[in-house]
């Protein structure tokens, strides 16, 4: 399967909740490599390369997030992997 990047934009209460632990943690666990960040207006971006499908489970993970986490909404943009990655790490 083709792999794919995305980003990802994730809103609510979504910082001081170990949101970007946790999707480091999911991340590894479907192979996917990229990243992810707290902004400053309080959302969470996690951009990521892999499988399609791996990267979708995160995308349906992102929408939920950890136990603490309140997701309002989240946006999505795909385009092709870059290659640029070579694991999962937090900013």
């Amino acid at each position: 399967m083709a792999s794919i990047r995305v980003e990802i934009r994730i809103h609510g209460r979504v910082q001081g909740v170990y949101f970007r632990g946790s999707a480091q943690r999911r991340a590894s666990q479907l192979g996917v490599a990229g990243y992810a960040r707290n902004l400053d207006d309080g959302s969470v971006e996690v951009v990521a390369e892999g499988e399609e499908a791996r990267v979708e489970e995160l995308i349906a993970w992102c929408r939920v997030g950890p136990p603490a986490a309140r997701v309002a909404k989240v946006d999505v943009s795909r385009g092709a992997a870059t290659g640029e990655f070579s694991d999962f790490e937090v900013d």
